[in-house]
């Protein structure tokens, strides 16, 4: 318990230095360049201690927790006794035979995207906006499916070994395919989703996930296969959110038509 407390001490510490820059810059403009008080600054002091604690508190938690859980769960799910069977000794790997971490990557990837508060607070503000006409279920959803195919083709990548580029530059040009047809009014909001969808929840989960899975999976580098994972998780929920742009409006066009 008092290596515990020792330990937050010093995240504490360490996050200080990391916020201190953009205190430093936000207070600096204030006064310097806009040249006015803020307004309720006393609440603004609190929030900072607010986020001080709660990062802190974060990080910890990442270390103990998240981290540990994803590498855990990746070697639980690659065990040769678990996929095979006891005893059972297997020269060639299939990449059907790794069909539970494919499962387990397409749904924690939609858990942690539904779970992601920037997301929601992107939601929710498009959702004003936008006076209703983008609700804050359909596109949490539709980012979160995007966000869970991702993690499931990037799992099969690292499974397979196939070269990471192969199906980013694919995404991408379905990307810009759609760009083209979709309403206008969704394309930036789906290309900010890829970003908002890969934050604190999604990151630390998804990176321990991507290098238990290279480290346990036979002839993978955890350097060179470990990482990308986070790149398939911003790209595809931007396919996703555009496409349910696009249904919905089929679906409205669909409406119209049989009221005529």
């Amino acid at each position: 318990m008092i290596e515990l407390l020792v330990h937050l001490f010093y995240v504490t510490l360490a996050t200080i230095t990391d916020v201190l820059p953009i205190v430093i810059i936000i207070f600096g403009f204030q006064f310097v360049v806009i040249r006015k008080p803020i307004p309720n600054l006393s609440k603004v002091i609190i929030g900072f201690l607010y986020v001080l604690v709660g990062l802190a508190f974060f990080l910890v938690g990442l270390e103990q927790a998240l981290f540990p859980l994803g590498e855990l769960m990746a070697q639980q799910l690659t065990d040769p006794s678990f996929i095979y069977g006891a005893g059972k000794i297997v020269d060639v790997v299939h990449w059907l035979d790794y069909k539970w971490v494919y499962l387990f990557a397409i749904s924690i990837g939609f858990a942690t995207a539904i779970a992601e508060p920037s997301l929601l607070a992107v939601a929710i503000k498009a959702n004003e906006v936008s006076a209703g006409v983008i609700g804050i279920n359909g596109l949490r959803i539709a980012a979160a499916i995007g966000v869970a195919i991702g993690l499931g083709l990037g799992t099969f990548r690292i499974v397979t070994g196939l070269p990471l580029h192969y199906f980013i530059i694919t995404g991408y040009f379905i990307v810009m395919v759609q760009t083209v047809y979709a309403p206008k009014i969704i394309i930036p909001l789906a290309y900010d989703s890829g970003g908002v969808t890969t934050s604190t929840v999604t990151v630390p989960l998804v990176t321990a996930l991507g290098l238990g899975l290279a480290a346990t999976v036979p002839g993978r580098s955890a350097f060179i296969d470990g990482f990308g994972l986070i790149a398939f998780a911003c790209l595809y929920p931007i396919i996703t959110v555009m496409a349910y742009a696009q249904l919905s409006e089929w679906r409205g066009r669909k409406k119209d038509n049989e009221k005529i």
